[in-house]
C-alpha cells in the first residue's frame, strides 16, 4: 500500500491497530520511497531492567539487534499510543546518536504520531519529564546511564518513562523483560538519518519528528517556580558562584539559565560542553569525582557558593563556602525554606525520602505537619506519591533531589531552589546549615560505596547478614544495643503494591542505623552500599568529624556483615 501526505499517518496507525487486533503484524508496507521492515532476531538473556532502566557497557548496546530489541519490547508492552507522541533524548554520552536516530526509525514503524526529540539528541533527564507532561506526550525514551563514566568503553543506558513524566512503574518494566524473552522480530524504517541538528519539524514515514530546543520548556518551567528577580539582583551585588557541569548534558542548561537569564558572570559555568566521554572524567557529582570543586570551595579562593551535576542531569552537589552539604541535609534544609520560593509558598503537601536517606527530613516533616514517607531507592516510588498530592518534595541520599514539577529528581532545580534561599535569607551557606542543626539536631550520615565487587561475593555478604537478622534485637554491639533489624518491605499508599527486599536495616536503640544494599545503577560487579546514621540532638556536639562520629557504626558494620573478609576490600571505593 503506498501512502500519501497526512492524514496518512492516521492510516498508518488505524493499519497497525487492525493488525494487532487480527493477531497480525506487518512485513513490509510501503510508505513513499520507505519501508516498514521487519527484522527477524533472537532474544538477549541479559536485557531485565533495574531501577533506572536497562544499563550496559557500549559495546554490549553495539551488538547487532541488541539496541532494536530492546526497544521493540517496550512497544510491545505498551497500548493504546498509535498516532500519540513520544518525546526522545539523552545525556550525549557515546553512542547516544546513533541510538536516538534508532528509537525514531521505529517509533515510525511502529505507529506513533511524533517524536519530540532535543537538539542534538540532548535532553537531561529532568527536562525530558518536563516535555513530557508539557507536551502531554505518551511517554518517552530517555537514553543515559546517569552519572556512570562514558565514552567507546563506557557505559549507555535505555530508560522508559510514561506519560506522567516518571519512570516506568516495575508491571511495565517486568512486562518489558519478559517480551525480551520471547521477542522473535522488531519493524523498523528504512530510512537515512534525521537532521538533529536542525530546529524544526520534518515528516517520516507517516510520522512527525520535531526536533526541539532542549532547554526552552525546561527553562520556562524553572522561572516560574522561582524569584528570578532576587537571585538577578544577588548576582548583581556581587555574589559569587562556580558550577560544574561535569562535561555533561546540564552545561547547556546552566548557561542558559545562570549566566544569561540571572547575570552570573561569564565562566561561572565550569566544564560546561557536554562531551561523549565526559571528557574522560567521571560525571558522578560526589567528594571524589568533583573534587577540584570542594578543594576550591575549602579554600580561601572559595566564591560563595558551589555546585555540580552529573552526567543526565539529576543529581546535585551543594557546596557552602567552607561546608559539604550532605545530600541528606540539603532535602531537608531545602523543605524547611521552600516557602521562600514562590512556587512553593503554599506550603507542602508532604515530605519523601528514601529509606537510605537520613531522617533529617522526617524532623523537618514534623515541625511543619505533614507526613513524611520513607520509600525504596528508585525515583518512580516518588511518582506515586506526587500525582496523589501527598507529597511535594522527595529525596535520595544519592545526591538526587526534586519537587512536584517534574517526576524525577533534578539537580539544577536544587541548585537553583538554594539560590532563591540564599537571596531570601542572605545568610552564607554555612550560617543556614549551622542554624538548622541547631533547630532539628544533626545526622551524621555517610555513605560507603563498595564498586565492581564479585557479585558471588556481594550476595553472599547480603545473604548471612539477612540470615542473622532474626537474632539481632537485644543484642549489644559497638555502635550500641539493637533495637530492631528488618529486610525493608514498602506498602505503597496509593496503589497497595509491595515492594520487598529493598535493604537490609540494623536499628539502634538511641536511633543510629546501619543500611547495606546493591545498587542497581552499577554495570560491572556490584555495587555495595553501605549506609551510616547518627542523630545528635546536642548543639555543643554538632561539630565533629563524620568519619569519626561514625566510626563505631563502621565497626558494628564490619562484624556484623564481614565486610573486609567477604568483599576483599579494606576500605571503601568512595565514601560520601
Amino acid at each position: 500500500q503506498v501512502w500519501g501526505e497526512p492524514p496518512a499517518r492516521h492510516y498508518h496507525a488505524l493499519y497497525l491497530a487492525l493488525l494487532a487486533a487480527r493477531g497480525q503484524k506487518p512485513t513490509s508496507i510501503r510508505k513513499g520511497a520507505m519501508s516498514v521492515v521487519t527484522v527477524a532476531t533472537k532474544p538477549f538473556a541479559d536485557q531485565k531492567p533495574g531501577t533506572s532502566g536497562l544499563r550496559k557497557k557500549v559495546p554490549v548496546f553495539q551488538q547487532p539487534h541488541y539496541v532494536e530489541n530492546f526497544i521493540q519490547s517496550i512497544f510491545d508492552s505498551l497500548e493504546d499510543y498509535a498516532g500519540t507522541s513520544l518525546v526522545v533524548g539523552g545525556d550525549g554520552r557515546y553512542y547516544n546518536r546513533e541510538v536516538v536516530q534508532t528509537v525514531i526509525r521505529m517509533a515510525a514503524a511502529n505507529g506513533f504520531g511524533r517524536v519530540l526529540v532535543g537538539r542534538g539528541g540532548l535532553l537531561s533527564t529532568p527536562a525530558a519529564s518536563c516535555v513530557i507532561r508539557g507536551r502531554e506526550a505518551f511517554g518517552g525514551i530517555i537514553l543515559s546511564a546517569s552519572h556512570n563514566p562514558g565514552g567507546p568503553d563506557g557505559d549507555f543506558g535505555i530508560k522508559y518513562n510514561i506519560g506522567n513524566g516518571g519512570p516506568a512503574p516495575e508491571k511495565i518494566t517486568d512486562a518489558i523483560f519478559e517480551r525480551t524473552k520471547t521477542i522473535s522480530e522488531y519493524r523498523t524504517l528504512d530510512l537515512s538519518n534525521v537532521d538533529l541538528d536542525r530546529l524544526g519539524a520534518i515528516e517520516i514515514g507517516g510520522m512527525a519528528v520535531e526536533v526541539i530546543d532542549p532547554v526552552a520548556d525546561y527553562q520556562a518551567l524553572m522561572a516560574s517556580l522561582f524569584d528570578f528577580t532576587a537571585i538577578r539582583a544577588m548576582f548583581a551585588s556581587g555574589f559569587t558562584m562556580r558550577f560544574d557541569a561535569m562535561h555533561a548534558v546540564t552545561g547547556p542548561y546552566a548557561r542558559a539559565i545562570l549566566e544569561e537569564e540571572l547575570g552570573a558572570p561569564a565562566g561561572t559555568v565550569v566544564n560546561g560542553t557536554p562531551l561523549p566521554d565526559f571528557g574522560g572524567h567521571h560525571p558522578d557529582p560526589n567528594l571524589v569525582h568533583a573534587k577540584e570543586l570542594y578543594d576550591l570551595m575549602m579554600s580561601d579562593a572559595a566564591p560563595d557558593f558551589g555546585a555540580a551535576s552529573d552526567g543526565d542531569g539529576d543529581r546535585n552537589l551543594i557546596i557552602g563556602r567552607g561546608v559539604f552539604v550532605t545530600p541528606s541535609d540539603s532535602l531537608a534544609i531545602l523543605a524547611a525554606n521552600a516557602h521562600l520560593a514562590p512556587g512553593y509558598r503554599q506550603g507542602l503537601k508532604g515530605i519523601a525520602r528514601s529509606m537510605p536517606t537520613s531522617g533529617a527530613a522526617d524532623r523537618v516533616a514534623a515541625k511543619l505537619g505533614v507526613a513524611c514517607y520513607e520509600t525504596p531507592t528508585g525515583w518512580k516510588f516518588f511518582g506515586n506519591l506526587l500525582d496523589a498530592g501527598l507529597a511535594t518534595i522527595c529525596g535520595e541520599e544519592s545526591a538526587g533531589t526534586g519537587s512536584d514539577h517534574v517526576r524525577e529528581k533534578d539537580g539544577l532545580w536544587a541548585v537553583l531552589l538554594w539560590l532563591n534561599v540564599l537571596a531570601a535569607r542572605k545568610q552564607p551557606v554555612l550560617e543556614i546549615v549551622r542554624e538548622h542543626w541547631a533547630t532539628y539536631g544533626r545526622n551524621y550520615y555517610s555513605r560507603h560505596d563498595y564498586e565492581e565487587v564479585d557479585a558471588k561475593a556481594a550476595n553472599g555478604l547480603m545473604d548471612h547478614l539477612r540470615a542473622r537478622l532474626d537474632s539481632l534485637p537485644g543484642t549489644r554491639l559497638p555502635a550500641g544495643t539493637v533495637q530492631a533489624a528488618d529486610d525493608f518491605a514498602y506498602s505503597d499508599p496509593v496503589d497497595g503494591s509491595v515492594s520487598a527486599n529493598q535493604g537490609l536495616r540494623v536499628l539502634f536503640t538511641d536511633g543510629s542505623r546501619i543500611v547495606l544494599r546493591i545498587s542497581g545503577t552499577g554495570t560491572a560487579g556490584a555495587t555495595l552500599r553501605l549506609y551510616l546514621e547518627r542523630y545528635e540532638p546536642d548543639p555543643a556536639r554538632h561539630g565533629q568529624d563524620t568519619q569519626a562520629a561514625l566510626a563505631d557504626l563502621v565497626e558494628t558494620a564490619d562484624r556484623l556483615a564481614e565486610l573486609k573478609a567477604r568483599t576483599g576490600r579494606q576500605a571503601p571505593t568512595v565514601i560520601t
